[in-house]
């Protein structure tokens, strides 16, 4: 929509640049600056109320929202923010004469929105109906059966309500963690604690919060958690189901939108606080996020997952350090967990500091005993690799291959270790070759390969690997160095300058670029001769 003639062109050029780098605060006072000049300006008010409303002031957009209604013209997010009002006064009514004017939000959130409402009226058999209609849409029929089976548990009816969940997915319902939350909640209720269980045993394996709810189920069967238990509480629900939805498949910022509405009609509705947190870590709202994760309650289910989330996040803005007093209390509030120690190692590795990475990998793998996945041993091979500990980084990587034979990022790891060091490489060949197979497309291992074919003297083969890997990895600078090589060693040696070249513009490793540098100078077979190795046998009729 085009602005006012009489707006001011510096305020709304400034929102317009704050929205766009997700500043949502200062898209707001932008907006909201501008809309001094021209106060019923439908552009300026829709900026101002979507700014506000992404950073969490929902209450503060209200006044805009009804000014932008009265103005006539469309926008979705004001009619969510007057929605959300009427839905907190208990004004039921107002829901339905904003949808019958047109007032409506989208498709898949009005339809909900009269169920709610019907309910929020006292009436049942119209709020089903409604229902049923959601579930009768294509495409809408796993959100309407979900909010059918929240609405019965909210009516009393929990028989009902579980039969819906226990149908899924066969009736259409996706088992996504809501969903089998609630289901569990329900079964609790109706003192069936052992079957509630049995379900986040057999769909909650690698779910954090799942397994942490099976655990505070197992300990109180009568714990309340995220429960919806009103109308209210029923619409917020249903905004976190959009904003899960939306998520991967339209701008974050638009998704955001629903997670705060989430939030405006139950702010204590944790799931809200994740998708939030989620949402404005895509966002690179990186504190903002960490600050809607620090708001899920330490007794929650949830609480390891957001910390572990929230010390990403610091990381991701620049403050291991942080990030690590995070995760150190984390660990000492739960020293059961493996995960937690795994998060620390992580860490640890960007912060340079290998030896503690290796240690907290080490707890974890201690923690998780013989339930111990693949990719620990392979972290932790690479902590100690990093460390000149070849024999036990090589005891690790071939523990991992032990659990997983054929993973390719270990296949490759260990074989390229090989080739350098000069052992067994006909055993390594064969490692990054069965890499190769799983992942043709994988430039780091089509390289591995062509590398491990020149150790080997086979150089005509291993150019051309190592050319593939060129064009799959063309900035690379280990790559196009080991290309080079490989035209040197077949007597192209023209081409084996340019890619040496090639390789120095991509900013190598100091040591990597001071040799590169001595092949330029003096070509590969001097530097071999210096290093006390045996130079190259030149191909006839090389450049």
């Amino acid at each position: 929509m085009a602005q006012s003639a009489r707006t001011d062109a510096g305020p709304y050029l400034a929102a317009r640049a704050a929205a766009a780098a997700q500043d949502y605060e200062a898209a707001a006072d932008w907006f909201e600056t501008a809309l001094g000049a021209d106060p019923r300006n439908p552009a300026l008010l829709e900026g101002a109320i979507g700014g506000l409303l992404a950073s969490g002031e929902a209450e503060a957009a209200m006044p805009l929202a009804e000014r932008l209604r009265e103005t006539g013209a469309p926008s979705p997010v004001a009619n969510m923010l007057l929605q959300i009002d009427a839905a907190k006064r208990g004004d039921w009514d107002e829901i339905f004469d904003l949808l019958e004017a047109g007032h409506g939000v989208g498709p898949l959130a009005d339809g909900l929105t009269r169920a709610w409402a019907r309910l929020g009226q006292g009436r049942m058999d119209q709020a089903l109906s409604a229902f049923d209609e959601v579930i009768e849409t294509p495409g809408l029929s796993g959100f309407g059966l979900y909010h059918k089976a929240l609405a019965l548990a909210v009516a009393g009816d929990l028989s009902a309500a579980e039969a819906i969940l226990a149908a899924a997915p066969e009736n259409g319902l996706p088992l996504s963690r809501q969903v089998v939350t609630a289901h569990a909640r329900i079964l609790g209720r109706l003192d069936r604690h052992e079957e509630a269980l049995a379900l986040l045993d057999r769909v909650g394996r690698g779910d954090a919060i799942l397994g942490a709810l099976r655990t505070r189920l197992a300990q109180d069967p009568d714990a309340t958690l995220d429960d919806v238990t009103t109308a209210v509480e029923g619409l917020s629900d249903l905004y976190v189901s959009v904003a899960g939805a939306l998520g991967n498949e339209t701008p974050g910022a638009f998704a955001l939108l629903y997670a705060r509405a989430a939030l405006a009609l139950d702010p204590d509705r944790v799931e809200a606080l994740l998708v939030t947190a989620q949402l404005l870590e895509r966002a690179g709202r990186m504190d903002l996020a960490q600050q809607a994760y620090a708001e899920v309650p330490e007794d929650h289910p949830a609480h390891v997952t957001a910390e572990l989330g929230r010390a990403a996040a610091l990381r991701r803005a620049g403050e291991p350090s942080r990030a690590l007093e995070v995760l150190e209390q984390l660990s000492r509030a739960a020293p059961e967990l493996a995960e937690v120690q795994v998060a620390i190692g992580d860490l640890q590795r960007v912060r340079g500091d290998v030896a503690a990475a290796e240690a907290a990998y080490s707890a974890a793998l201690d923690l998780a005993g013989e339930d111990a996945a693949w990719w620990l041993y392979y972290m932790r091979g690479i902590a100690r690799h990093e460390q000149d500990d070849w024999p036990g980084a090589e005891a690790d990587f071939r523990a991992a291959l032990e659990i997983d034979p054929d993973r390719a990022e270990v296949l490759n790891f260990l074989g390229y270790s090989l080739v350098e060091r000069g052992e067994s490489l006909d055993e390594a060949l064969d490692m990054i070759e069965r890499a190769v197979r799983s992942q043709p497309d994988n430039g780091a291992i089509v390289d591995s390969l062509g590398w491990a074919q020149f150790k080997l003297g086979r150089y005509e083969e291993a150019v051309g690997h190592l050319e593939r890997a060129a064009e799959l990895e063309p900035v690379d600078p280990v790559v196009n160095d080991h290309l080079g090589d490989g035209y040197w060693a077949v007597g192209r040696q023209t081409e084996a300058r340019f890619q040496w070249q090639r390789a120095l513009s991509f900013e190598p490793a100091p040591e990597e670029a001071s040799r590169i540098r001595a092949k330029l100078e003096k070509g590969l077979d001097a530097v071999i001769a210096a290093e006390g190795g045996v130079p190259l046998r030149q191909v006839a009729g090389g450049q």
